[in-house]
Parts: C-alpha cells; structure tokens; sequence
C-alpha cells in the first residue's frame, strides 16, 4: 500500500465568537475549506475533476452538533458551501473529543486501500452557543451519562480530577509537588499560545504564580485537584487537512509533503472506574492509551527518541501529565521529572504543545483531532511561524475522546 500524504490545510482562529459574530456553521465551514484550499492550491475545478472519477470524498469531524446547533446530517454541509461538492461521497464521524481523528483515520485508510486519491477532512464544533454549565452538561455525553455525568456540575474537570487523585495514589506522589507540576505545564501551554496567531487565549495572562493560586477567587477548584487554570476553553471553531494518495502526488508532480508514518487506535472501558481498575496491575495508569501510542511507534518502526515535537490532548493539565510517560518521555510515575527539567519546554528536547494545546489554543471538541494534526503537518514542513520548533522531521500527537475512552495517535514526518 501506498504512502498518505498531507498537502497541508487551515484553522479558523479560535479566539473567535461565531454566534456573536452573526455567523453559523455554513460560514465557518466556506471559510476555512476555502481557506485550506487556497494554501494547497486545490480549485472547485480540480474537485469536479476527481469527482466525475469518483476519487475524492470529504470526511467530516464533529461531537455534538445535535445540543450545540441543533442540526444533524452533518455530511453533506459541504454542498451548501460550493456546488462543487455535489455528488462528492461525505459522511460524519464521531468519537467525542477524537472525533476528527477518526475522520483522519477513515480518510486515509480510503486512500491506501485506493478508493481515493484526494480527502478533505474537516473537523469543526461550535460551543459558544450555550453557556458554560449547559456546555458542560452536553459534553457529559462523551461519559456514560447517566452514570457518570447527569445532574452533575462540569463533570469532566471532575473525571480527570480523579485521574489526578489516582496519579498521586498509584505512585505516591506528593500532592503539593504534583499540584505544582499541574500549574507548571498551565502556565507552559498559555506561554505557548501567545506565540500562535489563532491561539484562544493568545492574549490572556497567566504566569506560573496565578496558576498556583489553586482554591482562590482567581483560581477556583471545579474538580477535585483541579482548578480553572487546569481547565482547556470552551472554544468556537473548525481546522482542515487535506489527504493525498502516492499516485495523485506522483502525477502532479508534488514535492517536499510529509505522510503519515504510523498510527494507533484504541479503546478503553468506557466507565472511568473501571479504566483505573485495569490499571491495578499494570505499569501505566490508562494502559490502552499507552498501547495507541506504541502502536504508532510500531507501524512508523520509530520510538520516541526520533520524535522532535509532540501535540497532545491536555483537555486538562492530568491529562498532559499522564501522556508524558505515555509518550515514552519518561517512566510511569517519573512525569515530573520532565516537567522540573524543561523537557517538555517550547526550548526543550521533548517539547509538548507548541501550539498553546487545548489549554491555550482551545477546544472545539470536534475540530482538536484534526487541529493537531495540521499542527504536526505545520512543524515538520517548517511553516509553524514563531511557535516553530527547529529541524522538526518527525511530529506525533494523542488525541482522546471522553475520559481517555478512545484514544488515537498519529506520526507524521518527512
């Protein structure tokens, strides 16, 4: 099977409010197709072309467009964004927050197997449209909600704040010194994202005292060790990277685009209790996003050594911290190490969230997917900008849907 390459893409900026804009999810999606087509020198024209030889589709990324919008059948909106997109094969994908790294995996699994030469995969959710307590009942969906979120208040800063209580548990950590690596790899991704022209948070402030101010009025406990600077945003906006098949980048003699090197899908027990009750007898505290992970290292024939930069899904600072040793960064329960030393530093040898992360770019849940991925397309072409990591040749990222219940990882390099 051939190679899938990226001819690259677009973000919308996520600092953006779509609804007090006037605008909905025809204009974000005209927007940022339009925009990722210009930067790869894809045309309307090209895409009839392949259509009328059946070798393009459109794989599209989103959580919950059904409470967010109240609109369904997601597939087709292309079709109101440009007639060249009618007859184009389009479907929607959904696994929680890994929503579009499922259509990332969908697309290119078509284009290995042939079926098609060019994809558009789109990842988008608007969450501006509710306040913040709704939203966060709505993103109980990602849970077993009747279970483990209904008539709870945010429950997801409350699920990975029993991953930070089972952290400090399972490795007898010390809580204040874990509290203080938490509030260190804050104040990194906010750090980070003033570096990122369509970071949320680009010109908010945080510095490593405030996100130390934990339990106080500036800095407020929403579950259990968590506080609001552990928290990734509430964001409004979508991200497009564009799939190509070996025989489309030979013929049209296409030079320099990375591929994907290798990835890794796998899915834990949905209910979180019983996550932590596998993890009694293993090394890892979620083992099956350990396993996505080293099934990306296996498919690329890479470890961790050979990776210059990483993007992982830090919904909250736990979060982070559980994939730095996920990762391979460092051993279970040794995350701080990397933490205290600068490893995981924009100047570091293993820096993580260039881009600011979902803490300081945002979270649009269905678009976070496809957002890193393009940010790993961006640091292995050198097109990153002023969060550029040097000589980046090989990118990998974890993505995670509900609480770590499916988990995907993606090696894209040169």
């Amino acid at each position: 099977m051939g190679k899938v390459y990226i001819l690259g893409g677009a973000q919308t900026d996520f600092e953006r409010n779509w609804t007090k804009e006037g605008k909905g999810v025809i204009a974000l999606l005209k927007e940022v197709v339009i925009s990722a087509m210009e930067n790869t020198n894809l045309t309307f024209k090209e895409i009839k072309r392949l259509n009328k030889k059946n070798k393009i589709a459109v794989y599209m990324g989103n959580f919950c467009a059904e409470y967010y919008i109240q609109q369904g059948h997601l597939g087709p909106l292309l079709t109101e964004v440009d007639e060249a997109f009618y007859g184009v094969p389009s479907a929607r994908y959904e696994a929680a927050c890994a929503s579009s790294s499922v259509a990332i995996d969908s697309a290119a699994t078509k284009i290995r197997a042939g079926d098609y030469d060019l994809t558009l995969v789109i990842g988008w959710e608007l969450m501006k449209t509710v306040d913040s307590k709704l939203c966060g009942d709505y993103l109980g969906r990602a849970a077993v909600y009747e279970k483990e979120a209904k008539d709870i208040e945010f429950p997801f800063p409350k699920l990975f704040g029993k991953l930070a209580d089972e952290y400090v548990k399972k490795y007898n950590l010390d809580e204040k010194h874990y509290k203080k690596c938490l509030a260190k790899i804050s104040y990194i991704n906010y750090s980070n994202a003033k570096r990122n022209p369509n970071a949320q948070t680009r010109k908010w402030f945080m510095d490593e005292r405030q996100a130390n101010y934990r339990g106080e009025e500036t800095n407020e406990e929403i579950g259990n060790m968590l506080c609001v600077s552990d928290c990734s945003q509430v964001t409004d906006g979508a991200a497009v990277v564009i799939l190509a098949s070996e025989e489309y980048i030979n013929e049209n003699n296409i030079k320099n685009k990375p591929y994907i090197k290798g990835f890794g899908h796998r899915v834990a027990p949905y209910l979180f209790d019983k996550k932590i009750e596998e993890d009694r007898e293993n090394e890892y505290i979620l083992p099956w996003t350990r396993q996505a992970i080293v099934d990306a290292y296996n498919r690329a024939n890479l470890t961790v050594d050979d990776i210059d930069v990483f993007e992982t899904h830090d919904c909250f600072t736990s979060s982070e911290y559980m994939a730095i040793s996920a990762f391979g960064i460092t051993k279970p329960g040794k995350e701080y190490e990397a933490i205290e030393n600068g490893t995981i530093d924009f100047n570091g040898s293993k820096p993580i969230n260039p881009s600011g992360g979902l803490i300081g770019c945002g979270h649009p849940v269905g678009a976070s997917g496809v957002r890193m991925f393009l940010d790993l397309y961006k640091q292995v072409t050198n097109t990153a900008g002023k969060y550029q990591i040097r000589n980046a040749k090989n990118a990998m990222m974890l993505n995670i849907g509900g609480s770590a219940t499916t988990n995907y990882s993606f090696i894209v390099g040169r």
